[in-house]
């Protein structure tokens, strides 16, 4: 909203105009505040170690500290392209031939590219380190940030993608989108709090 500003020291009396900030409601201020802890509260848990350490597995479980972040990431990365883009932001499209009743049993003859890259945001990779990621991260929360703040409603609603995981028909707002973020933030870095004490005993909490 324009806002005419008067100088009264100046006795040409010149007036300017700005343009104020936008200033985010109350519901998108406490939803990107709640997501900010719980992103701090998962970044808390590979403090302290090293860029061997946060490819290591503790538990039997095949999750290792900096793959849980790396996922979270792309998740988060995703899910807001869909807020702007729609479905066409979340490709999952099967190879020729390839069925999904395959790739759940592990039998497809061929894996899709996404779901490569789905795997590999939950490893460590050669060249891979702690800062790199954590800056990624970092990228992908302002810029969270910044569309969240732009957008003029947060009941604006995109249909769903298609995969076996979405209800047919289904939609998601953004509120929805945010709140679905928060949640799986909020998980993984339970996971991760685990992933951190079995490696060196430490808690991050």
């Amino acid at each position: 909203m324009p806002v005419t500003v008067t100088d009264p020291k100046d006795t040409n009396a010149m007036t300017t105009t700005t343009t104020s900030p936008v200033i985010p409601d109350v519901e998108r201020r406490d939803l990107l505040a709640a997501l900010a802890t719980a992103r701090a509260g998962l970044t808390r848990t590979v403090q302290g170690l090293s860029d061997e350490q946060i490819g290591e597995r503790p538990t039997v479980s095949a999750l290792c500290p900096g793959g849980v972040i790396k996922h979270v990431a792309a998740m988060e990365e995703s899910w807001l392209r869909f807020v702007l883009d729609g479905p066409s932001a979340m490709n999952f499209d099967l190879p020729d031939g390839v069925t999904w009743d395959d790739l759940m049993a592990g039998t497809a003859r061929e894996v899709p590219q996404w779901l490569v890259e789905h795997q590999n945001d939950f490893a460590v990779l050669p060249g891979e380190t702690l800062a790199g990621i954590l800056a990624r991260y970092e990228r992908v929360a302002a810029r969270t940030e910044e569309i969240v703040a732009a957008l003029p409603d947060l009941s604006a609603t995109h249909p769903m993608p298609e995969a076996p995981w979405s209800e047919p028909g289904g939609e998601w707002s953004v509120r929805a989108v945010l709140m679905h973020v928060l949640a799986e933030t909020a998980q993984h870095a339970g996971h991760a709090d685990i992933l951190r004490e079995s490696l060196d005993g430490q808690r991050s909490s």
